[in-house]
């Protein structure tokens, strides 16, 4: 049915996924059945471990991981409670990064010199 000369749609949305948000999705009901994926301490930890790879091999993609990986794990949030392997990964990936990108520039500034 369209919508026109005065009837709305309100009453009678055409999708049923508009009628989600008050009966709850599928997909989220699985979602807490399996869980939320991992948790706070697992992120911090995995983004400890990128960062410190990161310093001997594949800065450049390692670095940034450990950044959004101690981001997740601080909670998106630079208020409250900051676990430290969080922390920790924040620091050591944006550090890691910022060498990477530096070798990256003297790398290509020194090639022209040949």
């Amino acid at each position: 049915m369209m919508a026109g000369f005065g009837h709305t749609t309100r009453k009678h949305p055409r999708s049923r996924g508009r009628t989600w948000s008050r009966m709850g999705s599928p997909l989220l009901e699985r979602s807490r059945e399996l869980g939320d994926g991992p948790d706070r301490a697992t992120l911090g930890i995995v983004g400890v471990i990128c960062a410190i790879a990161g310093f001997f091999v594949l800065g450049i993609i390692l670095g940034p991981l450990a950044i959004v990986c101690g981001w997740l794990g601080m909670g998106r949030s630079w208020t409250g409670a900051r676990p430290v392997p969080a922390l920790v990964a924040l620091v050591l990936g944006t550090i890691d990064t910022a060498l990477a990108l530096i070798w990256i520039a003297g790398a290509t500034s020194t090639s022209g010199m040949l």
